[in-house]
């Protein structure tokens, strides 16, 4: 829809190919129905926060950011507000609004739309010629490629573009999840399911111990592992879950230093010094971890306070501060937010999104390998993306 909208405006004659019975159906689900629709950010930001190929985007999103996204809907009639971590939502929490905005752009600026999917791309002697669809031929002098990835198959992401791509002799980088709940075969996880702790500091490292994931906010224990905003973030830098190489070291006080939080512990143990060691840890843990605690500890239960050894109050403090939780593997795919890899970035012109294979043949968006945190920043590249190669092939 944005490649639409910006070659209608610069004064292209545009056909938009939509297989779904209505435009944006997958726009429509995105931050839980509310629309996460950019970050309140500049160019090094963003980039900073797209977890494959950042620097690839370097000229789009110097060329439209996410102030510029705000401004873009603001003036099509959606207000909009910026939320913590500067994640920026539609004042109506609707992301319908964010969709009929576009689609009532698309109606003023003339765009003919057609319900059809691509199935083919019309080539002839190393330029695009048009599209062949299920029901019909659409002659062309350009075509622009924003199908999505293989995420949530339900809403038409269904690899399509990978297909065209492959056909117009593009290399395919492959599919994978990103921002998606991780497994794990500890037991632990599945004792506490349902408790979302806030405020944790969560590390990952990786298979050489190397540290690949810093961030502090929310995460859900879950029957089959972890999931919640900090864990998806988590899971686009994540490479090698496949192998059982990556761990999770949760911070559970991370607002305390171990010089503090040893002073802490010294200090819950002498007021509760006749109470049982499981009693102390109600005052530190959520109640569903506290038999977790127990067991990571060594120390048993029903401890008195004032028999907890210097070497077990260390165990204790390596526990809330180490909170290890090893990833066997992630949710499929089809259930990620957005899908890791794509078409090549090295044979896309990043200032244009054009191939450089096939003449007039435009990628723009997730069908590219490129991916980011959550915050908005996945939306934010599909909108420059999209941007940029709508503008490109009206030039063209």
């Amino acid at each position: 829809m944005m490649a639409a909208v910006f070659c209608a405006r610069a004064g292209g004659e545009v056909t938009l190919l939509e297989p779904n019975e209505r435009l944006g159906k997958k726009l429509n689900i995105t931050g839980k129905g509310r629309c996460n629709v950019t970050n309140d950010s500049g160019r090094e930001e963003l980039i900073a926060h797209v977890s494959r190929n950042g620097k690839f985007l370097y000229s789009v999103f110097s060329n439209w950011d996410g102030r510029d996204t705000m401004a873009f809907f603001e003036a099509l009639g959606v207000p909009l507000k910026v939320e913590r971590g500067r994640r920026v939502y539609p004042v109506s929490d609707r992301a319908f609004d964010v969709s009929a905005a576009l689609e009532r752009e698309l109606k003023r600026l003339g765009v003919r739309l057609v319900r059809d999917r691509a199935v083919a791309l019309i080539l002839r002697e190393g330029r695009v010629a048009g599209v062949k669809g299920e029901r019909g031929r659409y002659d062309a002098d350009a075509v622009v490629v924003a199908t999505g990835g293989v995420s949530y198959p339900a809403t038409g992401s269904t690899g399509d573009g990978y297909r065209l791509a492959k056909q117009a002799g593009h290399t395919v980088v492959p599919p994978r999840a990103s921002l998606v709940p991780l497994e794990s075969g500890d037991a632990d996880c599945a004792a506490m399911q349902g408790l979302s702790l806030r405020n944790v500091a969560l590390t990952v490292r990786d298979g050489r111990n190397k540290v690949v994931f810093e961030e502090q906010g929310e995460l859900l224990f879950t029957h089959f592992g972890v999931s919640g905003p900090l864990v998806l973030s988590a899971s686009a830098h994540m490479r090698d879950w496949e192998s059982g190489g990556c761990r999770l070291v949760i911070d559970l006080k991370p607002a305390l230093d171990e010089k503090k939080l040893d002073e802490r512990l010294l200090r819950d143990l002498a007021e509760r010094s006749n109470q049982n060691f499981d009693n102390v840890l109600g005052g530190l843990v959520p109640r569903s971890m506290i038999p977790v605690l127990v067991r990571r500890t060594g120390i048993p239960a029903d401890t008195k306070a004032h028999s907890v050894t210097r070497e077990q109050r260390r165990r204790l403090l390596d526990a809330l501060k180490r909170f290890e939780i090893a990833v066997s593997g992630a949710h499929p795919v089809e259930e990620a937010v957005v899908t890791s890899g794509g078409v090549k970035v090295g044979e896309i012109d990043p200032h244009t999104m054009a191939s450089k294979l096939v003449e007039g043949l435009y990628f723009a968006g997730e069908v590219l390998d490129v991916d980011a945190c959550t915050g908005g920043y996945n939306l934010q590249i599909a909108w420059a993306t999209g941007k940029a190669a709508g503008e490109a092939a009206a030039e063209r």
